[in-house]
């Protein structure tokens, strides 16, 4: 014990040991060679490189080798050779420790603990590389064990293939096209809207033959380029007035910040600020916006009867983002999975939004780049959702890299290439079957969707139609013609001719929305919920939440253990399959009564075992909260009011955005 008067000593222990050595895990002995697919080539590679645990501060992780492809960058490690203790739900295209080049959004070099963003020519190499990633996963490599040479080649090599610019021809789509094998099994059910057929299919699903027909106008893109051969005219959803914000995409970006956690340090330092931070960029707002007006667009079909028509300066983004939601709230094969996909292909795809330029899939430029409150009426999982916005960034699909069905079809030769003596044999996106096998794809499945009940024979011949509801982009009979203006003149043919009404004021107005549409919103939401009949998104200020499974699955802190939205559907699944065996007793013809797979996700058998950003993510060790200094916490102190405000209103496991 120290006398009243001594000081105590101050700590004489020095560390010449760093935390990597510290927290070691031996380098790899053996050879780990990377799996490459068809078409893919290795660039280049370094050894001895170590690689961080993302949720841990205490620099603990394992060594490996780095390399890079002219398709993605991938870490080797032991556990890469192995087969053991493989995840359930796993990407046979692009691993854990993989990212594709198109996926990488920023990257950083570490100098003196100090971050940089590395561009072009390099004349110094970090010691520590930190590479952002678009689907939000942020990898930490320190490159302090590795050779000089390998270092240089590494870190020159990944800058290079995944930051500078490029041609289209260059991408590893067409590489991976010229090279795989055809052997799709040929099963997808999704309508892709390449043919007039499939037009003519839709107009009779929808009834919308009744007053349109498909005509080949557009054959060989004679009349635009940006549209598909089938389209002719867009003349269903109507408003002059509708457009984005401007800085919709500066409000994007600055929402992905608060997910891009270093380390569990840089969580818990952020954490009391992460709603305010979020309230700034603005985003849900626009979001709940924009579901405002597709409500505004389905009150004027289903209540008004009247015709709307979309216009928009490029037709190809706010165009495809409100007809998309008023159809998943109005047609109920829209919210299955095969209907679903053919929406987006339909929309999105054939609709020529420009996916190469918004995604900025060529490096070309930096500034381009549903709340599901029902699960019961949705066929997939917001696992399908996270996983379909992840393949934006897979160059192996031809669904996502291209700006318009022109563009695809003009560059399907293969003349660029040697080996290739036809055209290239592109992948969609919607065969699962080659990112998942089967028990996998259980994953994109919801156990808990309520089949729609098919109707007798006798109702479908009786069955008759309040309004015409084609909500596509519906075609009209119309002369060929030759003349770029074509689309212009009959657009204006049609606003005055059309029974229609303008539906109000910019997408960014405060307005409070007119009485009748907000008695028609009121009113829908005080009936009992029609899963296969129109659905009405709530916008209320609390009801628009964060998307926790897109933005926050690598954060370990922001994980319920045993909770969430999985927690729910698994207790609900455990009543279905006793439900289900009380049925096979009392009469075995009926066993199948009770719709779902309940067998279909095995790991839902014990929800306690699960966190609430499943499947991305299950049980990890957790980081304790750091305690903060006292002049931390007088800085917090005017924060107080608001985060408690934040909490009780914001439900990061609940639904999602």
């Amino acid at each position: 014990m120290l006398g009243g008067g001594a000081r105590a000593a101050k700590p004489s222990f020095v560390s010449y040991i760093s935390p990597e050595e510290i927290h070691i895990k031996e380098p790899i002995e053996k050879e780990v060679n990377p799996h490459l697919l068809p078409g893919e080539l290795l660039l280049c590679e370094a050894s001895t490189v170590y690689k961080y645990m993302q949720e841990d501060g205490s620099n603990r992780g394992t060594y490996g080798k780095l390399v890079c492809t002219n398709f993605k960058i991938s870490f080797l490690d032991d556990d890469s050779a192995s087969d053991d203790n493989e995840p359930q739900f796993k990407n046979k295209i692009v691993g854990e420790n993989d990212i594709t080049l198109q996926c990488v959004d920023q990257i950083y070099g570490v100098y003196d603990e100090k971050k940089k963003l590395l561009t072009g020519q390099l004349k110094k190499y970090p010691e520590k590389l930190i590479i952002y990633c678009k689907d939000l996963r942020v990898f930490n490599f320190c490159l302090r064990y590795t050779k000089e040479e390998e270092v240089k080649r590494i870190v020159s090599g990944i800058v290079h293939h995944s930051q500078t610019p490029k041609l289209l021809k260059r991408l590893f789509l067409f590489s991976y096209a010229s090279a795989a094998p055809n052997n799709t099994d040929g099963r997808n059910q999704t309508v892709m809207f390449e043919t007039l057929e499939d037009w003519r299919d839709e107009l009779e699903r929808t009834k919308g033959n009744v007053k349109y027909k498909a005509v080949t106008t557009n054959e060989g893109y004679r009349v635009s380029e940006k549209f598909g051969v089938g389209l002719a005219i867009t003349v269903l959803l109507f408003s002059k007035c509708l457009h984005f914000p401007k800085n919709r995409m500066t409000a994007l970006h600055k929402c992905k910040k608060p997910s891009w956690m270093d380390n569990s340090t840089d969580f818990w330092a952020t954490d009391v600020k992460w709603f305010s931070l979020l309230e700034s960029t603005n985003w849900l707002e626009i979001i709940r916006r924009v579901l405002k007006k597709a409500i505004e667009v389905a009150e004027c079909l289903e209540i008004q009867h009247t015709n709307v028509l979309l216009i928009e300066e490029s037709a190809t983004d706010l165009c495809c983002v409100i007809s998309s939601l008023v159809q998943v709230m109005m047609d109920s094969y829209s919210r299955t999975k095969s209907g679903f996909q053919s929406l987006i292909q339909k929309e999105w795809v054939i609709g020529g939004h420009g996916f190469l330029d918004r995604c900025n899939h060529l490096h070309k430029s930096e500034k381009e780049e549903l709340v599901q409150q029902y699960p019961p009426a949705f066929e997939f999982t917001e696992t399908y959702l996270t996983v379909l916005s992840d393949s934006l960034y897979v160059p192996i699909f031809s669904t996502f890299f291209f700006n318009s069905q022109h563009q695809r079809d003009t560059n399907k030769s293969g003349e660029s290439f040697k080996t290739q003596s036809g055209p290239f044999r592109f992948l969609t996106v919607w065969d699962w079957a080659v990112q998942f096998d089967p028990k996998a794809q259980a994953f994109l499945n919801n156990p808990l969707y309520a089949e729609k009940p098919k109707p007798d024979k006798s109702q479908r011949k009786t069955a008759r139609f309040k309004h015409q509801r084609q909500l596509s982009l519906p075609l009209t009979q119309a002369k060929p013609s030759t003349k770029r203006g074509f689309f212009r003149e009959e657009t204006d043919h049609l606003i005055k001719n059309i029974l229609g009404k303008r539906i109000g004021k910019f997408i960014n107005s405060s307005d409070e929305p007119p009485n009748s549409l907000r008695e028609f919103y009121d009113s829908w939401h005080s009936k009992p919920v029609d899963y296969h009949g129109l659905l009405l998104p709530r916008i209320d200020g609390p009801e628009i939440k964060v998307w926790a499974q897109r933005y926050l699955r690598w954060i370990p802190e922001a994980q319920l253990h045993g909770g969430g939205t999985i927690a729910t559907a698994a207790k609900i699944l455990d009543l279905m399959e006793e439900v289900q065996s009380l049925q096979v007793k009392m009469d075995e013809e009926h066993s199948q009564a009770v719709s779902g797979d309940m067998h279909s996700v095995p790991m839902l058998r014990n929800s306690a075992r699960l966190s609430s950003l499943f499947p991305f993510a299950l049980l990890q060790r957790q980081s304790v909260k750091p305690a903060l200094p006292t002049s931390t916490w007088k800085d917090l102190e005017d924060e107080d009011d608001l985060v408690r405000r934040d909490d009780e209103f914001v439900d990061l496991s609940g639904d999602m955005l």
